[in-house]
């Protein structure tokens, strides 16, 4: 296994059957292995520097169904909020003070904010703090759309593919969802010019070695700045409410693998991998990742922003204690970056 990860470290990418070889054969001394190298690619690229984004979660008002989502729009026990755009804009300067040059907004797919509302909003964080970069994780939306926000000022876009095989999409999803148009909503962001973040979940239901292997050969075709994967967590109001959660450890082994694909791609350790593990930020850290996302919601609506079960919102986790997680980094030989904290080869291209 450890040829194979040694092939990956310096082509980047390998066949479908070896990724489900390595997928499959996962041991913890493969994984050790592969963070090793992970770490040192990471580091050449980022030294021990990790960047922190502000997140603020717009609404967990959404118009899609998802079967494991706690927010989906069948779950009538969710205690439903939104931010108004004055809200918002608190939270950014909050966050400018705390420190953070990238606001991360977060939502599920709220018709409330059309695409002018939103557009404003964009445009008034940007005139505010014209040195900070501005995230949008929204959903699917029209091209048209995707367009507005970039001239409004947002700099880069997250949409999880989630799983780039139709089939199991099919079984995560309802019908009105479709994985390909998943995918053609990442090819209009690319092609407009966003620094492009996707993803998936690591454990969903009905997951294979297979499926996994494809997340990562769709993800080397598309060529994102950005990764986002996290372990699944059920929500106890979904139809997935009982189904396993997914690894920790395989999490972190395709971090690994991920950054040996793409050695200067923004990769976040997650919250879903701080909620499993009381230590899984640091871990994603020496697994390859370095990019951290606490908090900059409003108290009162953090906690009914639930993804899946006990999403953490406190501690290390919130923005507000910042102080913490910088301790908690330098225990492991990381410090925290100020700045926007851009991809290299967004700075190559520009």
């Amino acid at each position: 296994m450890n040829r194979l990860i040694d092939r990956l470290s310096a082509e980047h990418v390998l066949p479908r059957t070896d990724f489900v070889q390595l997928i499959s054969a996962f041991a913890p001394e493969t994984a050790s292995y592969a963070a090793e190298c992970a770490r040192k690619t990471a580091q050449a690229v980022f030294g021990n520097k990790i960047y922190i984004r502000g997140l603020i979660e717009l609404s967990n008002f959404c118009r899609n169904d998802c079967y494991y989502c706690g927010i989906r729009r069948s779950n009538r026990k969710a205690q439903r909020y939104r931010l108004e755009k004055e809200e918002i804009l608190q939270c950014a300067a909050e966050g400018y003070a705390l420190g953070f040059r990238t606001f991360v907004l977060q939502g599920g797919e709220d018709g409330y904010y059309t695409t002018e509302r939103m557009a404003d909003i964009v445009s008034s964080i940007k005139r505010q703090h014209p040195d900070c970069a501005v995230t949008l994780s929204v959903g699917e939306q029209t091209r048209e759309t995707y367009q507005a926000y970039f001239d409004a000022g947002a700099d880069r876009y997250l949409l999880r593919h989630e799983t780039a095989d139709e089939a199991h999409y099919s079984r995560l999803h309802p019908a009105e969802l479709s994985g390909a148009h998943r995918k053609q909503c990442l090819r209009w962001l690319k092609e407009i010019g966003f620094q492009t973040g996707s993803g998936f979940m690591v454990g969903s239901p009905f997951q294979t070695a297979e499926n996994l292997a494809d997340d990562l050969l769709f993800l080397a075709d598309l060529q994102p700045e950005m990764i986002g994967i996290g372990p699944f967590i059920p929500h106890h109001d979904t139809p997935f409410a009982q189904m396993p959660q997914g690894s920790v450890e395989l999490t972190l082994f395709l971090l690994s693998l991920l950054r040996l694909m793409f050695p200067d791609v923004l990769l976040p350790a997650t919250t879903a991998l701080g909620t499993l593990d009381p230590v899984g930020r640091e871990k994603g850290i020496l697994a390859g990742a370095n990019v951290v996302m606490p908090n900059l919601s409003p108290q009162a609506v953090r906690s009914k922003y639930m993804l899946y079960d006990n999403k953490l919102a406190t501690g290390a986790e919130s923005a507000q204690h910042i102080a913490d997680l910088r301790a908690r980094f330098a225990k492991i030989g990381y410090e925290i970056q100020i700045d926007r904290g851009d991809s290299p080869r967004v700075k190559t291209l520009n």
